[in-house]
């Protein structure tokens, strides 16, 4: 298959190009680089079946050859980011979301959304399945974000109905693992960051909300799975294993043999309280349930920092104040 993959750059994105690639796909993938980085695509510069285009998918996608598939990821996808870059992800997320529906549409391929458990929002259902609509703040800071995923999973069953065009939608969980930016706000990376350098973790309120943290590599095959064989419904993609923050900062701490101290700052707005996956749904479609012990993938995404630190490109800074709870 050839296939368009936006957000190429990024974290989750660049391992997603990996994927299609190990199965002999061929990749388009677009990145503008505000919240993705070269670096990540780095090893694939002179792969014959990889090509990178720089631009915004906001006004438009600039492929016109025969497609396969579009698999939309551009996105902010941490609180820093899209607290800075909040029209930003509002557009990426509706026009962004449209321009990738009317290229699968005039294809003929299959479109691919990649949504989050953000839809969720604050939710009053533990473990959220896909039925669960949710409790999201509308007009809150987190919105921007929560209501540009709910959006585009809108108009992509819009176009299903309409248009028949073939669709698919995931709702990934917190995902960790290399790759991920050293300051981005999300508290993996937080936390591993600020123990390799010596500085506080910091912990928003008093810890006892929980995450269900799944390894990139499991993310990312539930994700080529649900692409390939996968139904119109969206569908979670997550780890149901669920840890405090407080557990997974102690976590932290042994595996790095660090002896920072905890910092606590307030609990932000709108902010879960809990989130875990009722992965059902996955495990019956798709034969997919994470593999990954998440001391395992931490260890790995330590190591990854580590290099990064002994290399120079992450030093002693103070974290920014933001919500741990980003997905992507």
């Amino acid at each position: 298959m050839k296939v368009v993959i936006t957000g190429a750059a990024g974290f989750l994105g660049s391992h997603l190009v990996d994927r299609f690639l190990r199965d002999d796909h061929e990749v388009i993938g677009v990145d503008n680089f505000v919240t993705g980085s070269p670096e990540n695509v780095r090893h694939l510069a002179d792969h014959h079946r990889f090509r990178l285009v720089e631009a915004d998918v906001s006004a438009g996608i600039p492929v016109s050859e025969p497609i396969d598939g579009v698999l939309h990821f551009a996105s902010p996808a941490s609180p820093i980011d899209y607290y800075e870059l909040p029209i930003e992800t509002l557009k990426v997320g509706s026009y962004g979301t449209h321009h990738c529906l009317e290229l699968a549409q005039a294809q003929k391929a299959r479109f691919f959304l990649a949504s989050t458990s953000e839809v969720y929002g604050d939710p009053l259902e533990h473990p959220q399945r896909e039925s669960y609509w949710g409790n999201v703040n509308s007009i809150g800071p987190r919105s921007v974000y929560d209501e540009a995923k709910r959006y585009g999973e809108a108009v992509t069953m819009a176009y299903h109905r309409t248009y028949g065009v073939d669709t698919r939608i995931v709702r990934i969980f917190n995902t960790y693992g290399p790759r991920m930016r050293p300051h981005d706000g999300r508290v993996v990376s937080n936390f591993i960051v600020q123990a390799l350098t010596g500085e506080p973790l910091t912990i928003y309120g008093d810890g006892s909300q929980t995450r269900s943290f799944c390894y990139v590599d499991d993310e990312v095959e539930g994700i080529y799975r649900l692409f390939m064989r996968g139904d119109a419904n969206p569908t979670n993609i997550g780890n149901p294993v669920e840890y405090t923050v407080a557990d997974l900062a102690t976590m932290v701490l042994e595996l790095t043999g660090s002896s920072s101290k905890i910092a606590r700052q307030p609990l932000p707005a709108d902010d879960p309280k809990v989130r875990r996956p009722d992965i059902s749904r996955a495990r019956a479609t798709l034969d997919w349930e994470p593999a990954v012990p998440v001391r395992e993938g931490l260890a790995r995404t330590i190591e990854y920092f580590k290099r990064l630190v002994a290399s120079g490109q992450i030093g002693s800074r103070t974290m920014a104040s933001a919500p741990e709870s980003a997905k992507r």
